[in-house]
């Protein structure tokens, strides 16, 4: 079992090459291995292209040997039409005899289809390998089928004595809390979530843009909160850099369960995951409901003395590093569980 755990971790390790740009497809690494050597590699295209286990097969240079060998990916191959053919088919098809999945694919067009026609063909196939690593991995792919909702990211940054923002400001514009190496972090993390959310007051104090500019990559989906429709064209988040989607209360309820209502909504638009920007009110909302998964909060080292105070939320601690002078605290909610996710 050990030889298929570092397979598997490779599988993994590749897989991050499609953050950002798989959404809605999970993004899958997938490795073939002829006699112990790597034959093989591939991982999930942009939507609408490959799957890993294509790209993996299509890279092999000889293809006489993909029938002694063993075939690796972190989640179950597919057996449905979608936008490419099943991958399952595919590796009948090249009587790949050896198949080591990392976690079924619980979507329900597949959860479990993939395997058994693979056995049913013939094939041996083990499952489960790193499965608790696999289902982390795929934790947006999971969390948008098993929960419904996208897989939610609160970020902040708050000042040494708790605040997000100051009592007064001259400008509409941003007040920075963190230094320009923090703020370079956030934008790639725009770059590698599906959407980012955020309310009308901010947008009004703030005018963000919301899109990648320190960064190389592709412009989050911007999600605003706009219920009265009172926002014009003329703000940031409106320009053609990235698509907006503005939500008011003709798609949803405003008065009752909001952030889970949020959270339907975007499901209905294949969102799997976003990051929640503010400002307060809109963190506590999805604090208080306890729809979240994951809290990145910065401590920069100003202080405002009054002000926004920033969300009060309790959550399991799970990493903290240091960005220059800047503090970064990354939580999970204690209630997401990537084991039974």
């Amino acid at each position: 079992m050990k030889i298929h755990e570092k397979y598997i971790k490779r599988c993994i390790e590749i897989a991050k090459n499609g953050l950002g740009s798989t959404a809605p497809n999970p993004m899958v690494g997938c490795v073939i291995v002829h006699n112990n050597i790597i034959i093989g590699e591939g991982f999930t295209s942009p939507f609408g292209g490959n799957h890993a286990e294509v790209n993996a097969i299509q890279s092999v240079t000889d293809e006489t040997l993909l029938k002694e060998a063993t075939l690796y990916v972190t989640l179950e191959p597919c057996s449905h039409y979608g936008k490419t053919p099943p991958c399952s088919d595919l590796i009948i098809d090249k009587r790949i005899p050896n198949i080591v999945i990392g976690t079924i694919d619980t979507h329900s067009k597949v959860a479990g289809n993939g395997i058994k026609k693979l056995q049913a063909a013939g094939c041996d196939v083990t499952v489960g390998v790193l499965e608790n690593t696999c289902k982390k991995h795929h934790k947006r792919f999971f969390t948008f089928h098993n929960k419904k909702r996208p897989y939610i990211i609160l970020k902040w940054a708050e000042t040494s004595d708790g605040f997000i923002a100051p009592k007064t400001k001259p400008d509409k514009k941003p007040v920075w809390i963190t230094n320009p190496y923090s703020r370079q972090l956030v934008h790639k993390w725009r770059a590698v979530e599906q959407a980012i959310l955020i309310g009308t007051n901010t947008i009004i104090e703030d005018n963000p843009s919301l899109t990648v500019r320190s960064w190389t990559g592709k412009n989050p989906i911007r999600i605003v909160l706009d219920r009265t429709h009172k926002l014009s064209k003329d703000y940031a988040v409106f320009n053609k850099e990235a698509e907006t989607i503005r939500i008011t209360e003709k798609d949803i309820n405003f008065n009752k369960s909001l952030a889970s209502n949020i959270c339907n909504y975007l499901h209905s638009k294949d969102i799997q995951s976003v990051i929640i920007e503010g400002g307060s009110k809109t963190l506590q909302t999805f604090i208080d409901e306890n729809v979240w998964d994951e809290a990145r909060v910065f401590t920069g080292t100003n202080t405002f003395k009054t002000g926004v105070k920033a969300p009060v939320f309790k959550g399991k601690l799970m990493s903290e590093i240091q960005i220059l002078d800047d503090t970064l605290k990354t939580y999970h909610n204690k209630l997401t569980d990537f084991h039974k996710i």
